[in-house]
């Protein structure tokens, strides 16, 4: 089991995230439809703007029952030794164990 604290920080940064989504998208958009380099720096200027936690490369992918940051599969947003646990109960439907 992971640390609350590191939970909640990734919390933290996925509200923060939200938050400055739209402002990130609509800066990028103008950055592309501007031609002139001082406008372009300009705009940089307000993508720069804020908080570095709030960018999308910041946030990390964990494992939703035991929030282990590392091998984390997307599709069922659970860690490998979970999958696997799940997958051997036949709590996951669709989910084959391979045998031979």
């Amino acid at each position: 089991m992971a640390r609350k604290s590191l939970i909640q920080r990734e919390r933290k940064k996925q509200k923060l995230e939200q938050k400055y989504h739209l402002i990130r998208r609509s800066s990028k958009k103008e950055i592309g439809k501007v031609s002139s380099l001082s406008d372009k720096w300009e705009i940089h200027g307000k993508l720069q703007s804020p908080p570095r936690n709030s960018t999308p490369t910041r946030l990390h992918r964990r494992c939703f029952l035991t929030g282990r940051p590392r091998a984390s599969y997307r599709d069922f947003r659970l860690s490998g030794h979970i999958l696997h646990e799940k997958v051997q109960t036949c709590l996951l439907p669709g989910a084959t164990r391979s045998s031979w």
